[in-house]
């Protein structure tokens, strides 16, 4: 699903016009992406947490010269764990 699919879903669902419900979808991502940048987590009770972590440094193989061997910087990433009814709906 992509978000149009979302936006026209939503419309036709609420009935709301597919401009007010993609200005609420988007917003709602900007104020995650916001939210995470922060460091703050993100919280959907029953749906899932996003949280930032950090990757450490690591040693990895170069994958055009795989004699060579490389490091691999640090870096953040966004994380995701899903709730309780999310996994009890997606493993049956």
């Amino acid at each position: 699903m992509t978000k149009r699919d979302l936006v026209v879903r939503i419309s036709k669902e609420t009935g709301l016009t597919q401009q007010a419900v993609f200005a609420i979808i988007q917003k709602t991502l900007d104020i995650i992406i916001e939210t995470l940048q922060n460091g703050e987590s993100v919280e959907f009770r029953n749906f899932g947490v996003f949280k930032v972590a950090v990757r450490n440094e690591r040693q990895g193989i170069n994958p055009n010269h795989p004699e060579e061997k490389i490091m691999i910087p640090s870096k953040k990433v966004v994380t995701f764990k899903q709730g309780k009814k999310m996994k009890e709906f997606v493993h049956n």
